[in-house]
């Protein structure tokens, strides 16, 4: 199966927004409260690294095996939107800060989204 030009430019358009989106949250994370910062920082931290590096997987990896790696950078946005959800609670965070990382958030998910459609849809043909 070739892939679609369409999917490969939406994984490539993936790649520098959740760049973006880590150097906004790594700049969030250094006004957290020093008890915090090394916690809750640590283990947003690792999410969004986990996210970064599924994502570099799923250009280099078979066909068959993206949608299972797609799904786990899935999970790890709804991870991400728990923990600022959490942050926003504790006032660790302000609203626009929540609102700016929330729509990040939002808009790699809708990428997401497209990718296993696509590949959800060609995997069912395989079967």
């Amino acid at each position: 199966m070739k892939i679609d030009k369409n999917t490969k430019e939406e994984q490539l358009k993936l790649i520098p927004r959740i760049q973006e989106y880590i150097e906004y949250m790594l700049q969030v994370i250094l006004k957290f409260p020093r008890t915090e910062k090394f916690n809750m920082g640590n283990e947003y931290k690792c999410s969004m690294y986990q996210m970064l590096e599924n994502t570099l997987y799923i250009t280099k990896i078979e066909e068959n095996k993206r949608l299972y790696y797609l799904n786990k950078i899935d999970a790890l946005l709804d991870c991400q939107r728990i923990y600022l959800r959490i942050m926003y609670k504790n006032k660790w965070i302000d609203e626009k800060k929540f609102k700016v990382a929330i729509s990040k958030i939002g808009e790699m998910g809708r990428i997401i989204g497209g990718l296993v459609k696509y590949y959800a849809k060609d995997s069912t043909k395989r079967i």
